[in-house]
């Protein structure tokens, strides 16, 4: 196995994960596998119970991983489907090693960070980066590591130190490492300062590890390998390319005897694709966590994914749903005005998955406008469970429908539900994670159009709350239908709304199975009934081609 790690140094932020996403490309690129973990050196053991403020969006995987969003990079750069070994974190380490220790694995031996928790580092990352990922058997060529976190931090000291070891024990030829720093530029006259830089390797080399590449973010630097700002970053891998990145690193590895030119000929048109889009639509994006465009990254990518297909731009209007709240225009009139403003010149409204009742009230507000003022709709775990509170509420008159997880008094009528199987005393890992399947109940809705006639889809879902089973039957006689449910039957999937331009509400997350290449069909269905497309889509490609 070939490993290809990348470090950042001075300041965090600067894009470790698309540097490491890219080089995948590249290599990918030259014909060979390419597989991928990202370090996480914080002592959780997974991103599950992160604020999306503090750490941006966690990233669900097939498995019902909770991981960092870098991995959703990996995944939409390579086409991969990833594993939760594939994100290594403090927490996952010292859980193994006291697990081994309680045990009696170590025969009495005193526990120590070196070794015990260096070779668990060790073995986890040569025992992941066999794991296929890319659907084909037997390992891949190259493994590239992302170091999270920056170089110096305490936090990441053992793992520095366990890289360092197995940067011997695989040999020169089988290990680059590629270090992203900031390079500065300062003044009017637009002198780039290298000092920051200098600290970073000068640190990195002190605990024993020697950069094999300096990838270098700055606005201009023409020396190394320099990663400077770009339209958008499927320009990245095609940066590296055109400073030939790929045959330093194929030669540090000694592959290029079996490596091929780049062939990056799709990647390019898609990159010019988009610069070259003129129109747009605009999309009323209505959540919790606007103040951290991060927080839904998933989303903004399979957004991009469906407009591109559309032969448009996107245009994201971030609303927080508070502030349509009528509270709100008693406080801050102005910014009630806005939001409102900005939700009524949209094409189309989405509101995604969250936690917790602030902002309820916004969403179910939106939700309403959606469905009465027949905007297309598409709302997203929480995002549904909404459009089923508004409509209970509206078209049932259900005053004090509700949800669980925002009011569990008795006196509330809860239309959506604690699922019987969730831990009401942990948090992590206790939701309803992963890929699973749901069965289609009908060929005769938007949804099974969009995936094409296909008697069931698999999707992955993130959530620990549901509609309540003995509300459906009172729901659907007054028009909400429920297209998609689970195997059993008894969970509420996919709700459509009849006599709707595009009303959709789904308990899964599409976004996380978005490609390039391979949009989520609900959001292109979403963006096709806000640019007023659907219908003429459908026509052509709703009958299973």
């Amino acid at each position: 196995m070939k490993y290809v790690l990348v470090t950042g140094g001075v300041v965090s932020g600067l894009g470790k994960g698309v540097t490491a996403s890219s080089i995948g490309v590249l290599l990918k690129a030259c014909g060979l596998r390419v597989t991928s973990i990202k370090i996480d050196p914080y002592l959780n053991t997974d991103a599950g119970t992160m604020s999306p403020f503090e750490h941006g969006e966690v990233f669900v995987l097939d498995d019902g991983g909770e991981v960092d969003l870098d991995l959703g990079n990996y995944e939409r750069f390579l086409d991969v489907t990833l594993t939760r070994d594939n994100n290594i974190t403090t927490g996952k380490i010292y859980k193994s090693v006291l697990e081994k220790e309680r045990r009696g694995d170590y025969l009495g031996k005193t526990v120590q960070v070196v070794p015990h928790i260096t070779d668990a580092i060790k073995d986890w990352i040569e025992s992941v980066a066999v794991i296929p990922v890319d659907g084909k058997e037997g390992p891949a060529d190259v493994c590239v590591i992302e170091l999270g976190g920056t170089v110096g931090d305490i936090e990441s000291m053992p793992f520095i130190e366990a890289l360092r070891q197995l940067s011997f024990s695989v040999g020169q030829d089988n290990f680059c490492l590629i270090h992203v720093s900031l390079i500065p530029v300062l003044g009017v006259v637009g002198e780039q300062k290298t000092k920051p830089t200098q600290h970073s390797v000068r640190e990195l080399r002190a605990l024993g590890l020697t950069p094999h590449l300096l990838a270098s973010r700055s606005s201009q630097a023409g020396n190394i390998l320099n990663i400077h700002d770009v339209p958008n970053i499927w320009h990245v891998p095609l940066l590296l390319r055109n400073q030939n990145a790929h045959n330093s690193i194929l030669r540090q590895l000694n592959l290029l005897s079996i490596a091929t030119p780049p062939d990056l000929r799709e990647w390019t048109k898609m990159a010019e694709t988009y610069d070259n889009l003129t129109d747009s639509v605009r999309i009323a994006l209505v959540g919790k966590y606007v103040g951290l465009t991060d927080s839904y990254l998933s989303v903004v990518k399979a957004l991009l994914h469906a407009c591109i297909a559309c032969s448009l731009k996107p245009s994201i209007d971030w609303i927080a749903a508070s502030d349509l709240e009528d509270d709100c225009a008693e406080m801050t009139p102005e910014v009630h005005a806005r939001a409102w403003e900005t939700l009524k010149n949209a094409a189309c409204v989405l509101v995604p998955g969250g936690f917790g009742d602030r902002g309820v009230k916004g969403m179910i507000l939106a939700a309403k406008y959606a469905r009465q003022n027949k905007v297309p709709y598409l709302g997203i775990c929480l995002g549904m469970q909404i459009s089923v509170i508004e409509f209970a509420r509206t078209v049932l008159g259900m005053e004090r429908a509700n949800s669980m997880e925002f009011d569990d008094s008795e006196s509330s009528q809860h239309v959506v539900i604690f699922m019987p199987e969730g831990s009401t005393t942990h948090k992590g890992n206790t939701m309803r994670l992963g890929s699973r399947r749901t069965l289609l109940q009908t060929r005769d809705c938007i949804t099974s159009k969009l995936y094409h006639n296909s008697e069931y889809v698999d999707e992955r879902h993130r959530h620990r709350y549901e509609v309540n089973p003995e509300i459906i039957g009172i729901l659907e006689e007054v028009g909400l239908k429920f297209v998609g449910k689970d195997e059993s039957g008894k969970r509420m999937e996919i709700l459509e709304l009849p006599n709707h331009p595009f009303y959709v509400g789904v308990q899964f997350h599409p976004e996380f199975k978005s490609r390039p290449a391979r949009p989520s069909p609900l959001f292109l269905g979403l963006i096709l009934a806000g640019s007023g497309k659907l219908e003429t889509y459908l026509n052509t490609h709703g009958n299973g081609s």
